[in-house]
C-alpha cells in the first residue's frame, strides 16, 4: 500500500510505532521495521546523548530498515540535553524524528539540514497547523483516546481526522485507538496517510515489558490514581509525585503494576492477543485489503 507516508519515510506499510517510555527500545522499533512499518525508539528513556547512540546502534545490527527516534519536549524536571540527543540522531544517521510535547520550531533547523524528516504529535487541529506552518514534514493527529499526553481538547478522532484532512496541506496519520485493519482502513477513509501504534504494539512478542503490563492491557483493566479524585482542585504536582515520578521502569520493566500511574489506550478494549509484530502488521494489511476490495467494493457496486 503506498501512501504520502510510506513514500516520505521510505517504508513498506502504512503504520508507525509511536514513541513511548520504556518501551520504545531497539529491540522493538527493528521488529517493527523489519516488518514493514516504521519503528521508532524513544529517545529521552536513554538517560543520556551516549546512551541513546548506543541504542541507535544496537537497533542498526537489528535491522538495516527505516527508523525513527521520538524526542518529547514536555517540562520536566531537569531539562535534558536536547542538543547532544539531536546529534546522537544524525550521528545514527536516523531519518525520521517524531516530536511531541511542545514546539519544535528551535530544533528543526539542526533536523533538516541533516536530512531528517519530523512528524510532529499535534491534539487539536489548530496545534497541527501551527506545526505546518513552522515546517514540520508530517503530523501525528491524536485523538483524544491516543495514551500518553492526549491534550485537553478531549475532540476524538472521527471528528478530528476529517477537521485536519479539510485544514491540512501536509500529510498526517491517526494516532489513538489504531488497532486493527478497521482502524487502517477508517483512518484513509477520514483523509488520514497511515495509522500511529502504541499500545497495540505494546502487546507484542517483541515488546520489551514485563508480562504482567502485558496481560493488563489484555485484561483491558482501568487504572486511575485515587489521589487526583480525593484532591479535587487542590492536586499538586508535588501530591502524586510519589505516583508518577521515577516509577515507570520499575513498572514497565518489572512488572510492579501497583506501584503507580502508568498509560496505555483506550484501544486496550480491542486487544485480544499478543503476536510478534510481524504477525501483526500482516494480518492488519491482510484485513484492510480485505475490507477495501470485498466489503467496501461490494458496497459500492
Amino acid at each position: 500500500m503506498k501512501t504520502k507516508i510510506t513514500e516520505m519515510f521510505g517504508i513498506e506499510h502504512p503504520i508507525i510505532q509511536g514513541g513511548m517510555h520504556f518501551v520504545g527500545f531497539a529491540e522493538l522499533a527493528a521488529a517493527v521495521s523489519e516488518a514493514g512499518g516504521l519503528g521508532i525508539i524513544t529517545g529521552l528513556t536513554q538517560r543520556s546523548p551516549a546512551d541513546l547512540a548506543n541504542e541507535i546502534a544496537r537497533c542498526r545490527t537489528l535491522t538495516a530498515k527505516p527508523i525513527g527516534v521520538n524526542l518529547t519536549f514536555l517540562p520536566t524536571v531537569t531539562t535534558p540535553d536536547y542538543p547532544g540527543y539531536i546529534r546522537a540522531i544524525i550521528d545514527g544517521e536516523v531519518k525520521v524524528v517524531e516530536t511531541a510535547g511542545n514546539n519544535p520550531q528551535q530544533w528543526l533547523p539542526m533536523l533538516h539540514e541533516a536530512g531528517i524528516k519530523v512528524i510532529h504529535k499535534c491534539t487539536s487541529v489548530r496545534h497541527a497547523l501551527k506545526a505546518q506552518s513552522i515546517g514540520c514534514d508530517a503530523i501525528s493527529v491524536d485523538g483524544f483516546e491516543c495514551a500518553g499526553h492526549p491534550g485537553e481538547d478531549d475532540i476524538p478522532n472521527f471528528i478530528l481526522l476529517p477537521r485536519a484532512a479539510d485544514e491540512l496541506k501536509i500529510p498526517f496519520v491517526a494516532s489513538g485507538g489504531m488497532a486493527d485493519g478497521r482502524s487502517l482502513v477508517a483512518a484513509l477513509a477520514l483523509g488520514a496517510e497511515g495509522i500511529n501504534m502504541g499500545t497495540r504494539f505494546m502487546a507484542t512478542k517483541e515488546a520489551p515489558i514485563h508480562d504482567n503490563v502485558k496481560q493488563a492491557i489484555l485484561d483491558a483493566s482501568e487504572r486511575v490514581v485515587a489521589k487526583e479524585k480525593e484532591l479535587g482542585s487542590k492536586i499538586t504536582f508535588a501530591g502524586i509525585a510519589e505516583d508518577v515520578v521515577g516509577v515507570y521502569p520499575k513498572i514497565m520493566l518489572e512488572g510492579q503494576m501497583e506501584l503507580g500511574a502508568w498509560s496505555c489506550g483506550l484501544v486496550a478494549g480491542l486487544i485480544h492477543d499478543i503476536p510478534s509484530c510481524k504477525e501483526l502488521i500482516d494480518r492488519i494489511m491482510r484485513e484492510a485489503d480485505t475490507i477495501i476490495r470485498d466489503r467496501l467494493a461490494r458496497l459500492a457496486g
